[in-house]
């Protein structure tokens, strides 16, 4: 695939909720040019481009041709169709999670990337915090996580389980952290306020022996965005929303009691999205692979649908 001189020339396809911050961040990204926005909302389309600068289409099979990259924020159940037009033609693409409806629409979406040269890259924002950067190098080997993600009811994304809406944020960064395959899932879910379940909570074991328990719900009065990781001699805390990370470890020394130190570790902040946006623009021009690339996505998708699966069971 022959990658343009700059700037890059990226559309956005759907600007609804989140489709509308892509189109924000994108029109100031270095490197890129936002061309254009669609959604076949003709009155959303056009509040985008005049915000930006950029063309509104109605029809997304226009920008084929024109365009370098798209990111692709339309119901999860159109992605497949949506994103394989392009990556055929060889238009990286990124794909807001979860992202498709089945496995094998996932597979079809990464072959079609492979076969094209496409960079291909799933929109599994909390990869991109800050905080997660920072604590990287220091979860090296978690024997129990503990995840709390709670939000209030939302007006959107109500077509999808919990799980998909929100846990799999957390899944993802579980399955970059634990170097290991799940061996052994319990899960419960609950539908409170639709017919998909609003609350869910799932106890992982991997084959390292480490188990994460992780809670997600959209029926909370507060939100609540924070995982905590046990490992030999160590704790770390991160609070998503804030960008904090607080990490404590046992300093050992011969003839000494044992001590505890540590406590909030610095980060920089800034807006996960910016940096996914840049990550995903970079990863086309520089021909590499995104830092939550569609094999990533397909991970996270499978262990949300295992999930999903065992909740039917019970």
């Amino acid at each position: 695939m022959r990658v343009p001189n700059p700037p890059l020339r990226v559309a956005v396809i759907g600007v609804g909720h989140l489709g509308r911050h892509h189109a924000r961040l994108l029109a100031g990204i270095d490197g890129a040019t936002l061309t254009a926005v669609a959604d076949t909302n003709a009155e959303r389309a056009a509040a985008a481009a005049a915000a930006t600068g950029a063309r509104a289409v109605a029809d997304c099979r226009d920008l084929i041709g024109e365009v370098d990259a798209v990111t692709v924020a339309v119901p999860t159940e159109i992605h497949c169709e949506i994103a394989m037009p392009f990556l055929e033609r060889g238009i990286s693409v990124l794909v807001e999670k979860p992202m498709t409806r089945t496995l094998d629409e996932a597979r079809t979406l990464i072959a079609a990337a492979r076969t094209s040269g496409a960079a291909f890259a799933v929109g599994h924002t909390e990869r991109h915090n800050p905080a997660i950067g920072v604590v990287m190098p220091f979860v090296s080997t978690p024997r129990f996580i503990e995840v709390h993600r709670l939000g209030v009811f939302p007006d959107r994304s109500l077509d999808i389980d919990v799980i998909f809406d929100l846990m799999i944020h957390d899944l993802d960064i579980i399955l970059a952290l634990v170097k290991s395959d799940v061996t052994a899932i319990e899960a419960v879910g609950v539908p409170v306020l639709t017919d998909k379940y609003d609350i869910a909570n799932a106890r992982l074991r991997f084959g390292s022996g480490c188990i994460a328990n992780v809670t997600a719900s959209r029926i909370s009065r507060e939100r609540v965005r924070k995982i905590r990781f046990f490992q030999p001699d160590a704790y770390i805390s991160i609070d998503y929303a804030e960008q904090e990370v607080e990490g404590y470890r046992l300093l050992r020394r011969d003839g000494e009691r044992p001590s505890i130190q540590g406590g909030k570790l610095p980060v920089t902040r800034e807006e996960p999205l910016k940096r996914e946006l840049e990550d995903f623009v970079r990863a086309v021009r520089e021909q590499r692979r995104p830092l939550v690339s569609g094999e990533d996505g397909l991970r996270a998708l499978a262990l949300a649908q295992a999930i999903a699966e065992k909740m039917e069971s019970v």
